[in-house]
């Protein structure tokens, strides 16, 4: 009976856990209404799932304040070319899709525009994760993302899936309750994500890395 009312067992720790997710997520939508923000506002997101929600390690707003101002610059650099990018190919897609209704054989165009919009979403998903979890030139950081992506495509397939579930979730769900869905789906959309990726960029750790990381996650558990 005792252990019912101890802060420190399984169901209070998971609660925890679910708070600081929503908070990190509460955090992330705050810091993306800026719009020209929302890179440094989604590697900071990411890094305080990995580092504090998953990673029992630091508090909240410290570790999303700190990895927002370290990586402001470059992700927002980022973030604009990115966005640029997305324009470019969503008014393309757009054009494609008039001349596929036109009958015009430049039509099958809007499937391949249609294709590289998808590929683009996942690219941005791995570009500021990647930002979160490496120290690399903006270069190196979008080719490496997209470089990545392409070589673990299932896991990419199943980064999307998320990505398009998630939309669906927040789709399906009246109104009236936007306010919780927009915070609770991006949560766990996190955590998700903090699950998969990772096992994909322990494969693009040093060993020093691998090793400090196998420590840390060690710890955490005792």
């Amino acid at each position: 009976m005792n252990n019912i009312f101890n802060y420190d067992n399984a169901f209070f720790r998971g609660m925890n856990k679910v708070m600081d997710a929503f908070f990190a997520s509460a955090l992330w939508l705050v810091f993306c209404l800026p719009v020209i923000t929302i890179g440094a506002s989604t590697t900071a997101f990411y890094y305080t799932v990995h580092k504090s929600v998953c990673g029992n390690r630091g508090y909240i707003w410290q570790s999303f304040w700190s990895s927002f101002k370290s990586n402001f610059k470059q992700t927002t650099k980022i973030w604009l070319i990115q966005a640029v990018m997305f324009a470019f190919l969503a008014a393309d897609r757009h054009i494609m899709e008039v001349y596929l209704e036109q009958g015009s054989k430049l039509g099958i165009l809007y499937y391949v525009f249609h294709f590289l919009i998808l590929f683009w979403a996942v690219w941005c998903v791995y570009t500021f994760t990647y930002s979160a979890r490496f120290e690399n030139g903006m270069r190196d950081t979008m080719k490496n993302a997209a470089v990545i992506a392409v070589l673990n495509l299932p896991w990419s397939l199943l980064i999307l899936g998320l990505l398009i579930g998630a939309g669906f979730v927040i789709y399906l769900f009246p109104i009236y309750l936007l306010p919780i869905i927009i915070v609770a789906v991006p949560a766990g959309l996190a955590v998700l994500y903090d699950t998969c990726l990772e096992k994909v960029f322990r494969k693009y750790m040093s060993e020093e890395d691998l090793k400090k990381e196998n420590e840390m996650n060690w710890e955490r558990h005792y």
